[in-house]
């Protein structure tokens, strides 16, 4: 049976985007330094039609967390724009431009209804009936593969609260934020944890997770 996975790059303090977020700063102050392990892989770098890069042990983490994925969630505050809100007469399209990198379909949830937007290979669904529709129709859009919840830390906060979460992978940067969005954040004690491998890398350490039921 296909898994609900999550992959998500934090700081040393829990954070996974800092302070200010912004249209200029969507990451917020200093938030752009949690991937910086990620970007300067060759993993990385050759999807997105970039030369060069390292491998290290941080490679088959990457790899791994790319593989069998056949449809991502992600919520209001990931697509964008910061502030969320009615899409107004011309709408927002999201960060990436006309050929956003994901190639399968994506679901976000959102409060605000809107017809589904397909740029390239990528259609962006719409969801507004809360996060377990929107998990029904990313199950049957991945047929049979993976659905990846790729953030922010709201929209995964929410899925790990509910227990629709099967694997969690934390990519700890040693780096202080202070604030923004924090992991965890009102997901409450009763969410049990197995730890499956930890992996140092550099930059980063890698910790994997299954969700106990």
């Amino acid at each position: 049976m296909s898994k609900v996975r999550v992959h998500i790059a934090i700081s040393a303090d829990g954070y996974v985007a800092g302070p200010n977020q912004s249209q200029e700063n969507p990451l917020g102050e200093g938030g752009e330094a949690l991937h910086d392990w990620f970007v300067k892989l060759k993993a990385w770098r050759e999807p997105h039609g970039r030369d060069g890069g390292e491998v290290n042990a941080s490679t088959p983490i990457a790899e791994e967390s790319l593989a069998n994925v056949g449809a991502e969630i992600m919520g209001r505050g990931k697509f964008g724009p910061p502030g969320g809100g009615p899409w107004g007469e011309d709408p927002w399209r999201g960060w990436w431009g006309e050929d956003p990198p994901f190639h399968k379909p994506v679901f976000v949830v959102t409060h605000h209804e809107r017809e589904p937007l397909t740029l390239s290979d990528t259609t962006f669904t719409f969801v507004t009936d809360g996060i377990e529709d929107a998990l029904e129709q990313a199950r049957e859009a991945a047929d049979g593969k993976d659905v990846y919840i790729g953030g922010g830390a709201d929209i995964i906060n929410q899925y790990l609260a509910a227990g629709l979460v099967d694997e969690l992978e934390v990519h700890i940067a040693p780096l202080i934020l202070g604030g923004g969005e924090r992991l965890f954040d009102g997901v409450g004690p009763d969410l049990k944890l197995e730890q499956l491998r930890a992996v140092e890398a550099p930059g980063v350490a890698h910790v994997k997770y299954r969700v106990v039921r």
